[in-house]
């Protein structure tokens, strides 16, 4: 009998944004006629590819059950946590009685509504056999520099500098290991980092650079730009 590997979705979205100075979780501002959230989570769910999303929502949140996104059949909501890291770790306990330790997990900002179905298969695709597994990133074609007290102490050789983006793909049982592990650890600002924390080394797929992250409000109409481009 064939093992039969499943894939599932995580979204931390218990963050307040204030880098957007606005008033309320950037999560919850319009985008193109919805919230930026639900313009995720439609284009993760279009890929047809998850089991479940699980999508970690702060506890005083009143706007997510406010959304008809929050009921859909493949969205479970779970407790988001004070860290990023925290609430993904909440999410995959959510569906422990659901996933398989060696299933695989795409874990999604929801800050990023511009993903596609395509670069979610291309992860998958080259992902799917690989031991560790491996996020979307884009190479940096700028020039980097190392900077103190406001002086450039140095210039990076930017052929080794990529740009992590999302989703970040590893095995449910993997993840969760390094996340509990690493717990309270600052330098966990992603999921490969927990990884990495473990020794491991997950493999880079290069993605779209359309994919971004909305985190100052110029970014909205850049991503509305990008939706109607695609």
């Amino acid at each position: 009998m064939i093992e039969s590997i499943k894939f599932w979705g995580v979204v931390p979205a218990a963050g307040v944004g204030k880098r957007m100075q606005a008033g309320k979780p950037k999560q919850y501002l319009e985008l193109a006629g919805k919230t930026v959230i639900e313009q995720t989570l439609t284009r993760l769910l279009r890929a047809g590819v998850f089991e479940v999303i699980a999508v970690a929502i702060s506890q005083e949140d009143p706007y997510w059950p406010a959304l008809d996104i929050s009921r859909h059949e493949k969205i479970l909501t779970a407790t988001g946590g004070r860290e990023r890291s925290d609430s993904v770790l909440s999410a995959l306990k959510s569906i422990r009685d659901k996933a398989a330790d060696n299933d695989w997990v795409l874990v999604h900002d929801a800050a990023r509504p511009c993903i596609t179905s395509a670069d979610i298969q291309l992860l998958i695709t080259s992902l799917r056999n690989d031991d560790v597994g491996g996020i979307l990133a884009l190479s940096s074609h700028d020039t980097l520099k190392s900077v103190q007290q406001g002086r450039i102490a140095g210039t990076l050789d930017r052929s080794h500098i990529w740009r992590a983006l999302t989703p970040q793909m590893f095995r449910y049982g993997l993840l969760k290991d390094a996340l509990e592990a690493a717990e309270g650890n600052p330098a966990v600002t992603d999921e490969a980092s927990a990884l990495e924390l473990k020794g491991l080394q997950p493999k880079i797929v290069e993605g779209r650079p359309d994919n971004i992250k909305i985190t100052r409000p110029e970014d909205l109409s850049l991503a509305q730009f990008y939706l109607e481009q695609q």
